[in-house]
């Protein structure tokens, strides 16, 4: 029998923000600057932050992520806390998928009226997530990198003129017809995989990165 995780995991989950209410959450402190303002760019922060090439304190990512201060993680019971509980939910599932079964991560895309995935504020949350350690991404950024072509497709639907910039760069490459903007290809890394946030219990397995962001998953 595979050892459960410490009981640290189900006190965070109770404590945890519901997601709708998360994303009302987010919306109501747009004056406040958070990283995200919706449920797909958080996902899409997270998701960064879980693949991305270094490791972080929850404090350098949570606290610009929600446009709160490094003290409300010492007060439980406050929406803060609530909120900080959700995202680490989140962040805990993506690193448990990406490590174990990558090909069942579904990040959260919302559809237009039409009924088309909106690639976007997913891509967006993911490359804000990118800018906190840029230096640590510069050489899937860099054009001339063969797995920089992972990066395109959520560059593309980036509006910050640097992102551009890298995406408009690589476009004027030959690019290998198999690509596509909608489903880039996936591609193992060695590199261990995040802990947990707010649990002891380490993941055990490497990390994959997994940009399918032309993914149709959207949520209810």
């Amino acid at each position: 029998m595979s050892p459960r995780r410490p009981k640290a995991s189900s006190s965070m989950a109770a404590a945890a923000m519901p997601l709708a209410e998360l994303e009302q959450w987010l919306q109501a402190r747009v004056d406040q600057h958070p990283a995200a303002t919706g449920l797909p760019m958080l996902d899409g922060y997270v998701a960064a932050i879980v693949a991305g090439p270094v490791s972080m304190s929850p404090l350098d990512w949570i606290c610009p992520l929600l446009a709160i201060d490094a003290d409300a993680f010492n007060h439980g019971g406050t929406p803060e806390f609530a909120a900080i509980s959700a995202v680490a939910l989140r962040h805990n599932e993506i690193s448990q998928i990406l490590s174990t079964t990558p090909n069942q991560f579904a990040p959260m895309h919302r559809r237009q009226p039409n009924g088309v995935v909106d690639p976007r504020p997913w891509c967006q949350g993911f490359y804000a997530a990118m800018r906190l350690r840029l230096s640590a991404w510069a050489p899937l950024l860099d054009a001339s990198n063969v797995n920089h072509r992972l990066l395109l497709p959520i560059l593309l639907h980036c509006r910050d003129d640097q992102a551009a910039s890298a995406a408009r760069t690589a476009t004027d490459r030959p690019r290998d017809p198999r690509l596509s903007a909608q489903r880039p290809p996936r591609y193992s890394r060695s590199r261990r995989g995040h802990a947990p946030i707010l649990d002891a219990d380490p993941l055990r397995t490497r990390t994959l990165i997994t940009a399918d962001v032309g993914a149709h998953t959207g949520y209810g």
